[in-house]
């Protein structure tokens, strides 16, 4: 009985010390797995996922896991070639709309300086305003090509938040006194320096409020707090809360509105994320509030 006994304990510790050099082996090829997984996602290479262990189940893993990386290459090739194709369709685009634009403002301005009567005047000023607003989205569109790419780098230095709102709104001043808009303005005063690209945060900051002269009621607020969080919030009737949820999407423009949003607040969510900040969007009680954090 005793010799039984000692053969069962033998056997069961044999078996224990199997199962932990099993468990070890496994622990050790996970890591294998992860170390290498890790290092093909960061230096985006196109090396597979190597192991050591000889253990099937590790190895089907392995296998499975290096057939969903060239899946996924594939798949990113794809994009990519299909993003650039794109992005020369639009470059392409924007250089064509160019040429003619230049010839209609250069029409209209010759035809400006002829007498003409006050119907003629008034039709005039509704083509000035339209070959003006299609100027400016060709610029969009130009600049959008160039955002497209998602490894996009830009200069980054020391920059005062409070000094590049304030000037970008007194630059607004008369196109708010043009459309009956009077800002209500509450800017922090202590200085707020963030590690931004300036040119591109004033391009927000316009993007912003050329969508605020779009759709306000006549109102705007701007509030600036010290943490560099900056609120934009106007009445906005022409909206609802289901558009202003697809507001920054790229190809969205709101249909049943008086103009449309075209890319300027897709541009704008995209320059605040290159520079490591959030936009949000939301609708209050008939309100749009936009709020950025940098």
């Amino acid at each position: 009985m005793n010799i039984s006994l000692l053969i069962i304990t033998i056997i069961l510790f044999l078996i224990c010390i199997f199962l932990a050099v099993k468990l070890y082996v496994i622990k050790q090829s996970i890591k294998e797995i992860e170390k290498s997984f890790s290092k093909i996602l960061r230096t985006d290479t196109n090396n597979i996922i190597a192991i050591s262990s000889s253990d099937k189940d590790i190895k089907n893993l392995t296998i499975n896991l290096n057939n969903n990386l060239s899946e996924l290459r594939g798949q990113k090739l794809q994009y990519k070639n299909g993003n650039q194709e794109l992005k020369k369709i639009i470059t392409n685009i924007s250089h064509d709309l160019r040429t003619p634009l230049t010839a209609i403002k250069g029409y209209v301005d010759l035809i400006e300086q002829e007498k003409l009567s006050n119907n003629q005047k008034k039709y005039l000023k509704v083509i000035q305003k339209k070959s003006n607003e299609l100027t400016e989205l060709t610029g969009q569109l130009f600049e959008y090509t160039k955002l497209m790419d998602i490894d996009v780098k830009i200069k980054k230095e020391e920059s005062c938040i409070n000094e590049i709102l304030e000037e970008t709104l007194v630059s607004y001043y008369s196109i708010f006194k043009e459309q009956n808009i009077i800002p209500n303005i509450s800017i922090c005063s202590t200085k707020v320096y963030k590690i931004v690209n300036k040119i591109s945060i004033i391009r927000v900051f316009e993007n912003i409020l050329s969508n605020v002269v779009k759709y306000s009621n006549g109102d705007l607020k701007v509030e600036m707090q010290e943490n560099g969080t900056i609120t934009f919030s106007n009445k906005a009737t022409s909206l609802d809360e289901t558009t202003v949820q697809k507001i920054f999407d790229r190809y969205f423009s709101v249909e049943n509105a008086k103009e449309s949003t075209g890319i300027g607040l897709s541009i704008a969510k995209q320059l605040v994320e290159l520079n490591n900040g959030s936009i949000k969007a939301e609708y209050v009680n008939g309100y749009l509030i936009i709020e950025i954090k940098l």
